[in-house]
């Protein structure tokens, strides 16, 4: 039986002096007589034969090597193997053998030079709801004011922090958490191995989400105002942690001057046909606005305007990239619905304003990281650069979830074994080039969704296994807040409670699960930049692992009975292995697995 081992890192790509080096290795009793590389100048296939080397990296396995120059043409390299006999070929791809050459969005991907920002790879992300994560000590009385939520139709709701959250009222209701809130627990988020907050809309509107935007120059005074995010800021930048924003472009709040639903007589788009910013949105034959998904409240920004695309990115002193520069010098924007974004009330040339949104916020901060909201199939926009990466629910979260708690989005069963998780997964990153696959944006849950915990429900004792995922998998591990102490809840707005600061309601293990995980990803480069290798996929255990150069990670996730596992790559031959987290045993290619478990061993 023939097998092959390439990742898109070193060993197996090395680059030196503009020439890289691409090597396959191949073991079995019938090797192919030649094999080529397939790769591409100027985007035209081009075939380059390859060596067989005399040496033998690992007894009975062969290597095959070839060097090519990268010294020009595009930056992203894709590449596969074809391998050759008398009278057959295969290939050779991520996704192991086809005997017909792979679509050109499917094979092995590396981007050399990498314009995307190098320092996302490293993070470890907080997501934070400002409302519920933390208030500030200093907090003022006119912070606290009620007022009439047209939306709602009704006042907003005041509760003091510990009040039970219910599903009345989701979007009315505050607790009073602020900017300077999360000031005061930055040192909290250090010690728990946070380097990098993304933060749920801050700007002026009436909701407790704030995806209904009033005004997208200032901050919402509720969070306390521009001055607090200024605060913050500061206080990041001590810290050493970057500070990403939500940008809400697909559409505006009904109460935004340039709309102005509430205001009869005002120059606002809703009621004035004469109005500057009519063409900024999109109106029926008979006046109504066209919204997003039936939400009057969110009137769709049409971007067919020549107005709405230099407000939102073109113009220099444009939303985009008015926070990107100093005195905020934020690091960049997470993009809400951004697949719907577009001309005409609809998507119409969606690609080409994504893409100019990321454009512009290069322009102004070069490092900057743009990352989309997908719940569906985000390839499109990653395979055109439209964006960095984005929010990982398909090639993550959704598999996990299906693997771990037997469900989906919509809780419709989903029943899946290791092998279809695994394949899902793997069928999901091989259409990402290697660096983009390390800034995909990983989460267990996010605001948007059921907690992991809740998830779960009976099967609550596979948590840990879920978060050993997701610092573990390639792509940057983003904790929801108040995931680490064990907060639950199922769709908005119970996913959105107030964060627990009596710690005796605080799960203090899983606290220090996490903790340790954080440290052990901050300390391993094969776990923030390494490729990744499976090596079991059946029933209920995946085995996978992360390698570098010579550092390899060890990644067993058993969500059943207890189980024996062998294991036999090349790739995990030699050294030393040290267990470093979780329940298991590791020897003579034997692996013992705990019932419901998770184990990590490295070595290097």
């Amino acid at each position: 039986m023939l097998k092959a081992w390439h990742l898109p890192v070193a060993p197996f790509v090395t680059v030196r002096e503009q020439k890289m080096t691409v090597t396959l290795w191949l073991a079995g009793d019938a090797l192919p007589q030649r094999v080529m590389l397939r790769t591409e100048i100027d985007n035209e296939e081009t075939p380059l034969k390859m060596t067989r080397l005399s040496r033998e990296p690992q007894p009975g396995v062969t290597a095959w090597r070839v060097t090519l120059d990268a010294s020009g043409g595009q930056a992203r390299r894709r590449y596969s193997f074809k391998l050759l006999w008398a009278d057959r070929q295969r290939w050779f791809t991520p996704q192991g053998f086809s005997d017909f050459p792979p679509p050109r969005l499917e094979q092995f991907a590396v981007d050399l030079p990498d314009s995307g920002p190098d320092w996302v790879a490293d993070q470890v992300f907080y997501q934070i709801f400002p409302d519920r994560f933390a208030r500030s000590k200093d907090r003022t009385p006119e912070q606290d004011s009620v007022y009439w939520h047209h939306a709602a139709g009704r006042e907003i709701v005041r509760r003091e922090w510990y009040e039970p959250l219910t599903p009345e009222a989701g979007g009315s209701t505050f607790y009073g958490g602020d900017l300077d809130g999360i000031s005061e627990k930055l040192p909290y988020l250090k010690r728990l191995g946070v380097t990098a907050l993304y933060l749920n809309p801050v700007f002026v509107a009436p909701s407790v989400h704030k995806y209904d935007t009033q005004d997208y120059r200032h901050v919402d005074p509720q969070f306390g105002s521009d001055a607090a995010l200024l605060r913050l800021r500061h206080t990041t930048r001590e810290q050493g942690m970057r500070l990403v924003l939500d940008g809400v472009f697909n559409h505006s709040g009904d109460t935004h001057a340039w709309f102005d639903r509430h205001t009869a007589d005002s120059a606002g788009a809703c009621h004035n046909p004469a109005s500057p910013q009519r063409s900024w949105y999109s109106f029926s034959p008979d006046g109504l606005a066209l919204d997003w998904l039936g939400y009057a409240s969110l009137p769709k920004l049409d971007y067919s305007a020549r107005g709405v695309v230099d407000e939102i990115y073109r113009a220099e002193n444009s939303i985009v990239r008015h926070w990107l520069r100093e005195p905020w010098g934020m690091d960049g924007w997470r993009l809400d619905v951004v697949h719907m974004l577009g001309e005409g009330g609809g998507a119409a040339n969606n690609l080409l304003h994504v893409a100019g949104i990321r454009q512009a916020a290069k322009e102004t901060r070069p490092d900057a990281y743009v990352f989309g909201e997908h719940f569906g199939d985000a390839r499109q926009w990653l395979q055109a650069d439209a964006e960095d990466a984005a929010m990982n629910y398909r090639g993550f979260t959704f598999p996990l979830w299906a693997f771990l708690a037997n469900t989906d989005i919509s809780y419709d069963p989903q029943q899946i074994d290791a092998q279809t998780c695994i394949a899902w997964m793997e069928q999901y990153r091989a259409a990402l080039s290697h660096q983009q696959q390390l800034r995909m944006f990983n989460q267990l849950d996010s605001h948007d969704t059921p907690r992991f915990k809740s998830l779960l429900g009976h099967d609550v004792a596979r948590l840990p296994l879920g978060v050993a995922w997701l610092f573990c998998w390639p792509g940057v591990p983003c904790i929801y807040y108040g995931d680490e102490v064990g907060v639950d809840g199922d769709m908005d707005p119970m996913c959105r409670k107030p964060f627990p600061w009596d710690k005796t309601q605080q799960d203090t293990a899983l606290l220090a699960l996490y903790q340790r995980l954080a440290k052990l990803r901050k300390q391993s480069q094969a776990l923030r930049r390494g490729g990744c290798h499976i090596v079991h996929a059946t029933g209920d255990v995946v085995v996978f692992a992360r390698i570098l150069g010579r550092e390899r990670v060890l990644v067993a996730i058993n969500r059943g009975a207890q189980a024996q596992v062998v294991i036999r790559s090349p790739l995990l031959v030699g050294g030393r292995w040290q267990q470093v987290e979780g329940e298991g045993h590791f020897t003579d290619e034997t692996m013992q697995l705990a019932p419901v478990s998770f184990a990590i061993w490295r070595s290097k």
